[in-house]
């Protein structure tokens, strides 16, 4: 396979997270894992234990996260309010321009045309804006969720002696796990208990 061949492979293959391989590679470098085909030659074996969540899942299923996606919700539906208020005045504005075309002067119409095409482009302009502020407020609820759920699951961790803790949900690394490894009901409990 020449280089031109890898290059192609590479662009085709979908980036995936490769956070599986860095650790298996850390705790070769670092003289932790006896992990063959990765020169950690130390002998000594990982006798971690490992836990698995679903963030996805916690976020769907806590007190928390039902109260941040009702608010999410609201949020957009607000900002969703004020745009349909304004599109419906462009539609009237548009039908009367339709309507009074022909017993407009030619100035007139120009006029009432330049006018429309101003208010369309504020339009635009603010369902623009309006998007961006939905998007920045849905990234700061679940940055917020997301630091929550790390400090839940640390804590949750270190009572149940867990050395490594990874998310199976959609996007993350986990290929596959046993479904005892899953701690995420544990997870939800002690969210609700500290965050009700």
């Amino acid at each position: 396979m020449d280089r031109g061949d890898m290059n192609r492979n590479r662009q085709e293959r979908p980036n995936r997270p490769v956070v599986g391989f860095v650790i298996a590679a850390l705790l070769s470098f670092t003289g932790c894992g006896g992990l063959s085909g990765f020169g950690g030659g130390s002998g000594v074996k990982v006798e971690g234990k490992l836990g698995v969540i679903d963030a996805q899942r916690i976020f769907e299923q806590t007190n928390a996260g039902k109260k941040a996606k009702e608010n999410l919700v609201g949020f957009s539906k607000n900002r969703q309010a004020l745009m349909e208020l304004d599109e419906k005045d462009l539609r009237k504005m548009e039908e009367d321009l339709m309507k009074q075309a022909s017993i407009l002067s030619p100035t007139a119409r120009r006029e009432r045309e330049e006018q429309f095409r101003r208010r369309l482009q504020e339009y635009q302009q603010k369902a623009g804006d309006l998007n961006r502020e939905v998007q920045e407020k849905q990234k700061d609820v679940l940055e917020g969720f997301r630091e929550k759920v790390e400090i839940v699951s640390a804590k949750v961790a270190k009572r149940l002696g867990l050395q490594i803790v990874v998310d199976k949900s959609k996007g993350g690394s986990t290929v596959y796990h046993e479904r005892s490894l899953d701690i995420s009901d544990q997870i939800i409990e002690e969210f609700n208990r500290e965050y009700p």
